[in-house]
């Protein structure tokens, strides 16, 4: 990989990492569904211009039934719950829970499209799961019954974006990246702006809130899908989602820097049995490299997102 492509790894690792910075900023005053509501809109107008500008006419119509169910389960329903569980929790634990998605689409690759778990994929997804419990048994906030249920909410956000992995695996094979993209926000938006409108906030919000709706939308959200595909054109799709083990140390480590939140002992101890739970799913302790990682069941076209 060369310099330029490291480089624009990293900076697609900070881009949805921050996601979870600007929810935790923008959600107690928008609402979850408002805030979602409004990323998406604004990332789908961005994305068409974006086409436009470089002279390409995406088709939507007739892959509508599938986008909009990768509308919902990649962005909408995601999105939304992981908003809703950063009422309760920091943007920095929200990150590193987000870490789980290719635990979650390692079993549903096995249910759903017949791949065989291996030990070390067994191996690795029991890891994973110590990994869960050591970080939320050892989080810095007390485990009650809103918090356990915000916890739960992000990780059924993993699941949705595992689950979504495989659909696009399936069923969406051959249609252009950017068709994809822009139509995965316009049916994220068909699930989302109605009722994001029944619970617009009563107060106006601050300009910390609307900006922090702008930056998701530009930066984590179209920007960060623009680089994406680009990546994959130029390195391919494995190297390319070698961002998922980067994306919750950016989370991390904005919250750190921004929300002074505190990145404890068991949100390290946690990430790292996470991440290594990843790396023996995805064989790359076998080989001893991650480049020669295999690719996540499902990710070819899509990336995890807060």
């Amino acid at each position: 990989m060369k310099p330029i492509d490291l480089a624009t790894l990293l900076v697609m690792g900070a881009l949805w990492g921050g996601s979870y910075l600007f929810i935790r900023v923008g959600v107690p005053e928008l609402g979850p569904l408002p805030l979602m509501g409004g990323r998406v809109v604004l990332a789908a107008l961005i994305l068409w211009l974006g086409l436009r500008a470089m002279g390409r006419r995406p088709v939507i119509r007739p892959h509508l039934r599938p986008l909009l169910i990768i509308g919902l389960s990649n962005a909408a329903l995601p999105f939304t719950l992981i908003a809703w569980a950063e009422l309760r929790l920091g943007a920095s634990l929200a990150a590193v829970l987000g870490a789980t998605v290719p635990l979650f689409g390692a079993v549903l690759s096995a249910v759903w499209l017949g791949e065989r778990l291996t030990a070390m994929r067994i191996s690795g997804l029991a890891t994973g799961l110590i990994g869960v419990l050591v970080l939320t048994g050892w989080s810095p906030v007390p485990l009650d019954a809103p918090t356990i249920l915000a916890i739960g909410a992000t990780l059924l956000a993993s699941f949705s974006y595992a689950g979504s992995g495989v659909y696009v695996r399936r069923a969406l094979r051959g249609i252009p990246a950017g068709t994809l993209a822009l139509g995965q926000q316009l049916g994220a938006a068909a699930w989302l702006v109605i009722p994001a409108l029944f619970l617009l906030p009563e107060a106006r919000p601050s300009s910390t809130a609307l900006g922090a709706m702008a930056a998701l939308a530009a930066l984590s959200t179209a920007l960060a899908f623009v680089l994406f595909f680009r990546m994959i054109e130029r390195v391919g799709p494995t190297q390319t989602q070698t961002v998922t083990y980067i994306t919750p140390a950016f989370g991390m480590l904005w919250g750190t820097l921004f929300l002074d939140e505190p990145i404890t002992r068991g949100m390290l101890a946690g990430f790292g049995l996470v991440l290594m739970g990843m790396l023996l799913v995805n064989g790359a302790l076998r080989t001893g490299s991650i480049r020669s990682m295999k690719m996540p069941p499902g990710r070819s076209v899509r990336a995890q997102v807060g």
